[in-house]
């Protein structure tokens, strides 16, 4: 329920069905949020960094607190180069103070948006920011290199006929 709760205040619909879930857009601007991550049944550590690049289209600024893990935000350097404006920050920037609060962890982030994002020349960093650097690279203008997907292949099953099936253009060297 965090996921779909969070979903829905950021501006997305979704529909229940027999065999699972539909994600829409029903279009206009998305809205920022203030966000924690947490252990179940919180906002799960995994849905952070996705969130993040759909945050960087939304209309204000957001701000995400990681609790789960230290140095979490690393993949957004791409997301910067990608023209995302993002900042990172070693306080708690949530409503409650964390583990990381007084260690020298950057476990918070102020996204500003919405910023278009340019394509770009990616490594994937690790399977999480992989996916998300994905993300960005289909909503980037112009064409991305992504290199490194092997590591997101065996953490997505069929992830490149779902990419296909969006209607993404999709090659391998």
């Amino acid at each position: 329920m965090a996921f779909l709760n969070t979903f829905r205040k950021v501006g997305g619909k979704f529909e229940v069905q027999d065999d699972g879930i539909r994600f829409l857009h029903p279009g206009g601007d998305l809205d920022p949020i203030v966000l924690e991550t947490g252990v179940h049944p919180g906002f799960m550590t995994d849905w952070q960094q996705p969130l993040v690049v759909a945050l960087t289209q939304a209309n204000g600024l957001s701000i995400v607190h990681e609790t789960v893990y230290e140095n979490r935000f690393g993949f957004t350097d791409a997301l910067r180069g990608m023209g995302a404006t993002i900042g990172v920050y070693k306080e708690c920037l949530g409503g409650t103070a964390c583990r990381f609060g007084r260690r020298n962890f950057h476990h918070s982030a102020v996204v500003s948006g919405p910023t278009p994002l340019e394509a770009a020349d990616i490594e994937v960093p690790d399977l999480r920011g992989g996916f998300s650097h994905l993300i960005a690279a289909l909503a980037a203008k112009g064409t991305s290199t992504v290199r490194g997907i092997g590591l997101i292949d065996r953490g997505y099953e069929n992830f490149q006929d779902k990419l296909l099936a969006l209607g993404a253009d999709v090659w391998r060297d």
